[in-house]
């Protein structure tokens, strides 16, 4: 990655870190050591979370889908609360410099200290001293997005607004969302310093509609690492699509030019579920049942009737109503999705109940193909005795961001797009 911004005089955390060319160790930071630049999607060493690595903000498709899945993650869904194009697009050029700059490592403009003391300063600091994390920003348009700055004609035809489905109790104040941002990152405050920076930008064109920390991955692109486990102690994820399989991406993941809309082309499709678990009756319910609910046993991981994880599940061995038979490939003409989840508790109910579970986020070549297929399966499915889903958002997510002068959202607002 290349970043062509000149570098200030003031002691900010950038001049402490120096600028690194695409694919080179970046300079020693004050912490000690050095820090790695990986391509976006790249496999990290294991030690990444160590080394502090950084990955490349540039490519053919966003960071933060099909990369190494970080540990942390800070998601918040924008509203746009100005009419005036003009400032929305400079916004997200603001927005792409700033995470290209974050991303890297370096504060954003002129760092947290060091300028005018008569002026707020450009970064809000508490990423001071902390190293990349291996942050990555990912950003996604709103149904609401398109019907406002002209752009009703560009709506993709698989951005549906989601269908109810059997259980849901949406909660609307964790619910759409004309912009929705991903940081990902291993250290949570990389994370919460991204989304903080990027809201402090967008004062006065965009406020939060709602936000939600998560910890603990609950799924996997790196199929050689060990499987995560979810809140009620299972392997979550061992089907997923790896970042490695470039096949298996571009049929399940990528839009492809002919989908269309071309603006979307090297995009993808994401969806945010916030999912509550009744964590207390579910430690409550025995071992076999547990098992027999996933169709999975809680040691291994191993498919009913089969000793290893990730051994070729036999459907037919399981209950019915089953979650890994109602979810897999088979049982829903081959739909497959990628997922990027992670736990989150975010207190109590008020009747002494953690209010936990997991925030799903799934990315797919077509929500009607993908999602929604899958979702409608597990209708029957026993797990819902157990969790409820009270969050939903859904985000077309433009291709990458392909060189310096490229910004966020470029393929869809440009005069010529």
């Amino acid at each position: 990655m290349t970043d062509n911004s000149a570098e200030a005089a003031t002691p900010s955390r950038r001049a402490l870190i120096g600028w690194g060319g695409a694919g080179l160790a970046l300079g020693a930071v004050a912490a000690g050591g050095t820090v790695a630049m990986t391509n976006a999607g790249d496999e990290v060493d294991p030690a990444g979370a160590e080394t502090g690595a950084a990955i490349a903000f540039h490519g053919d498709h966003q960071a933060g889908i099909s990369t190494p899945v970080q540990d942390r993650l800070h998601f918040a869904a924008f509203d746009v609360t100005t009419d005036d194009r003009a400032a929305f697009v400079q916004m997200l050029k603001d927005w792409t410099e700033a995470a290209r700059k974050m991303t890297a490592g370096h504060a954003v403009g002129e760092g947290a200290y060091g300028g005018l003391a008569e002026a707020p300063p450009d970064d809000t600091g508490e990423a001071l001293g902390l190293k990349p994390s291996r942050l990555t920003l990912t950003i996604g348009f709103g149904p609401s997005l398109f019907g406002r700055f002209g752009l009703k004609d560009k709506r993709p035809e698989a951005l549906i607004d989601l269908p109810k489905f059997a259980g849901d109790n949406l909660d609307r104040n964790r619910s759409g969302g004309d912009l929705g941002i991903q940081a990902c990152a291993d250290d949570p405050q990389v994370a919460v310093h991204a989304i903080r920076n990027l809201a402090r930008i967008g004062f006065g064109k965009v406020v939060i509609r709602w936000s939600q920390l998560g910890f603990g991955k609950t799924s996997s692109t790196t199929p050689e690492a060990q499987t995560p486990r979810n809140l009620m102690g299972f392997k979550d994820g061992t089907r997923n699509i790896a970042g490695t399989e470039t096949d298996r991406l571009k049929k399940f993941v990528w839009v492809d030019e002919k989908d269309g809309p071309g603006w979307m082309a090297g995009g993808s499709y994401l969806v945010a579920r916030r999912i509550r678990m009744h964590i207390e009756t579910w430690d409550r319910t025995s071992l076999q049942e547990q098992e027999d609910i996933f169709g999975r046993d809680k040691g291994e991981g191993a498919p009913v009737g089969k000793a290893k994880e990730r051994d070729e599940p036999f459907l037919k061995a399981m209950l019915p109503d089953a979650h890994v038979r109602l979810a897999h490939p088979d049982s829903n003409q081959g739909a497959t999705i990628l997922r990027r989840g992670y736990s989150f508790t975010d207190g109590t109910d008020g009747l002494g109940r953690l209010d936990a579970g997991l925030f799903f986020l799934a990315y797919q070549r077509d929500v009607r193909e993908g999602f929604v297929r899958i979702q409608r399966n597990l209708a029957k499915d026993t797990l819902n005795e157990y969790i409820q889903h009270v969050g939903s958002a859904v985000f077309a997510v433009p291709p990458g961001v392909r060189g310096t002068d490229d910004w966020w959202g470029s393929t869809l607002l440009t005069e010529e797009a």
